[in-house]
């Protein structure tokens, strides 16, 4: 069992489906995440793996507008609807059941401020920063918005193409990595100089 950390559905306890296919973000992972990300009133959020729909239905506690939920496993669709309902947020958010690559092909809902990509730890990086510049491409991101994907601390991983790289934060064996998309034609020019010195920051926390 996890829960909604604040807003208006804070403290609602949220289900999770049995089984070990869904692998939902631990509250307190979840409550630096959100603290980083700031201020969400208004925001349009993609959550590509939804699980139990847990960031999205935290997004939408905080004040977001609207969010769509992509979850492909029909156990987890059916706990994300139920968990919706009961955080009192289904009417500003939609279920689609299909994998994050058919998605990204045809998207919908969009253009996103905010998108969460907290895959099955096994997926490759490559798959993943695939999905993401289809995303891109099909200009489902509005500029400046805002990708954070959680991955496995032991698996060290080139940066998806096409976002920028803002940081890394890892908890226990978990890292939270922060992207923003800025489109290309108004991404000032690097310096040799910047980079050479330009290095992600890390915040180490003990589990």
């Amino acid at each position: 069992m996890t829960r909604v950390i604040a807003g208006t559905a804070g403290g609602r306890p949220l289900a999770v489906p049995d089984g070990r296919r869904t692998r939902p973000t631990g509250d307190r992972v979840k409550e630096a995440l959100f603290s980083s990300l700031g201020d969400l009133t208004d925001a349009v959020v993609l959550d590509l793996f939804a699980g139990t729909g847990g960031l999205a239905i935290e997004s939408l506690s905080r004040g977001a507008a609207r969010a769509v939920l992509v979850e492909q496993d029909r156990r987890a669709v059916a706990t994300v609807r139920a968990n919706l309902e009961a955080a009192d947020v289904a009417d500003r958010a939609r279920v689609v059941a299909t994998t994050a690559e058919r998605f990204a092909i045809d998207p919908s809902g969009g253009p996103f401020d905010v998108v969460f990509v907290d895959p099955p730890y096994a997926m490759d990086m490559a798959d993943i920063a695939d999905t993401l510049e289809v995303l891109v491409d099909g200009e489902a991101l509005r500029p400046g918005a805002r990708v954070v994907i959680e991955r496995d601390k032991r698996r060290p991983e080139p940066p998806p193409r096409l976002l920028s790289h803002d940081r890394d934060r890892t908890y226990g064996e978990t890292v939270l990595r922060y992207f923003t998309y800025i489109p290309a034609s108004t991404r000032p020019a690097a310096t040799p100089a910047a980079d050479a010195t330009d290095e992600p920051l890390r915040d180490e926390v003990s589990s």
